[in-house]
């Protein structure tokens, strides 16, 4: 990349053709990591871990441990694409473009762009109930979410001074809180739960994994500011792992304690004394979820724009998911559909990461407006997606019917032993080693 014009070195470059500053310090990332490792949508979402689909009540040593395991790997992952960013200085979708070349790097952006708007529209809609809940039901719902929607598009303006504010305020108010639900939470002993088995302990792994690895398309956007690859990659292994792990215990604990009834759980944390102090914290943290998407949207459009102005597609992409949450009602299905669209970047990531540090990687991707396409390297992405929803096609309802019929066909029917992203990404690395194995043996004749 080449540079077109000035910009302050404490903020990220308004166009794609200018270097990024590398001024993120290891504090500052593992804050960032950290922060977005603790959600509302954590909490609610440790009822996947706990009460696994098609299985019996984990107990509490097996979901703890399912969340551990599936954390820590799906976080490598995380930490894995992210220094692929730190490296090139590239963000996350413009490091397609040395994978597949520019036109084919147009196939996940444009994933990555319809993930991004629906997860921030989500996370406003998260936010708005967080609001409800503090309020007892009586906070009015479109001035919460354009409030919400105004503080995330301002904070994806300037997504570097964000970083910096959340290591020295918020990470410690969010800290802070976590500790006070911890401490209240176990002074109660929790209620014996019979009938619990380990048979769903790896789909439990799996959704913890899932989890994590929704980062991938994103980490690169923010990496890219390290200043080195080694602590890019040391702050999200650390910052995310020890924070969605301390986030879903908490879950699983409250989930418990209200008898496995997700929509009971914020009574939990604000039942305690002072709850709704700490339960403000952390509505009022959810922001950077949507900071995020939103920002992250952005570095998508502008694989496709290079020099249109971020701050530019920040404000729009910001003011779409703000009118588009204004109307949601009812998010089951969609969630379902991210979910689905989410799945294709657990093989994506496992085959950026294998080309880029024992492929072409090695010698330096090209990242130019012009790369050239190399159609090869679809391939083990579509082999990891097809293994992907082999064992865990979902819940939208046609897609799941038609690959219940090739599960059918295959005489292969998902069990306690299935994990769609470790095997999916597994199978679409190996895919990618023999890719290059085949690459590299022309230069060697």
């Amino acid at each position: 990349m080449t540079t077109t014009r000035p910009i302050r070195a404490d903020e990220a470059p308004l166009v794609l053709t200018t270097d990024p500053p590398r001024s993120l310090s290891l504090a500052d990332q593992t804050a960032f990591w950290a922060n977005l490792g603790v959600s509302l949508i954590g909490f609610t979402g440790a009822i996947f871990v706990l009460q696994p689909a098609g299985h019996p009540q984990l107990p509490l040593v097996g979901a703890l441990l399912a969340t551990i395991l599936g954390t820590v790997l799906g976080t490598a992952m995380v930490a894995a694409a992210g220094a692929v960013g730190a490296r090139t200085g590239a963000p996350a979708m413009a490091n397609f473009r040395g994978l597949f070349g520019t036109r084919l790097s147009y196939l996940p952006t444009v994933a990555n762009i319809v993930q991004c708007i629906g997860w921030g529209v989500y996370e406003l809609t998260v936010i708005a109930g967080g609001v409800l809940a503090l309020t007892h039901g009586h906070a009015p719902h479109a001035p919460v979410i354009i409030a919400a929607g105004v503080l995330c598009t301002a904070m994806s303006i300037w997504p570097l001074r964000v970083l910096h504010i959340l290591r020295r305020y918020v990470t410690v108010a969010v800290a802070i809180s976590m500790l006070y639900f911890t401490v209240q939470l176990l002074r109660h002993p929790l209620p014996h739960v019979p009938g619990t088995s380990w048979s769903g302990f790896f789909p439990g792994v799996d959704t913890a994994l899932a989890v994590a690895v929704s980062f991938v398309p994103l980490a690169a956007d923010y990496t890219r500011h390290a200043r080195s690859a080694r602590a890019a990659s040391g702050a999200a292994m650390v910052g995310y792992s020890v924070a969605q792990t301390w986030c879903y215990l908490l879950g699983v604990i409250a989930l418990i304690q209200v008898g496995g009834n997700p929509d009971k759980i914020f009574d939990t944390f604000l039942g305690v004394a002072a709850g709704w102090v700490f339960f403000a914290v952390l509505v009022l943290r959810e922001s950077d979820q949507s900071f995020a998407n939103v920002y992250s949207t952005a570095m998508s459009l502008q694989n496709l724009l290079p020099r249109v102005d971020r701050r530019i597609l920040a404000g729009a992409v910001g003011a779409l998911a703000t009118v588009l949450a204004l109307g949601v009602h009812d998010f089951t299905g969609f969630s379902n559909f991210l979910l689905l669209i989410g799945s294709v970047f657990v093989p994506l990531c496992a085959v950026l990461v294998v080309d880029y540090f024992l492929g072409r990687g090695r010698q330096g991707w090209d990242l130019d407006e012009r790369a050239p396409a190399r159609p090869l390297m679809l391939l083990p992405w579509a082999l990891g997606f097809a293994v992907y929803q082999l064992l865990n096609p979902g819940s939208v309802g046609w897609w799941a019917r038609l690959w219940g019929h090739a599960q059918d066909a295959l005489h292969v029917h998902p069990g306690w032993w299935s994990s769609a992203s470790l095997f999916s990404f597994v199978v679409a690395g190996v895919a990618t080693g023999v890719l290059v194995l085949v690459e590299r043996r022309p230069a060697r004749e």
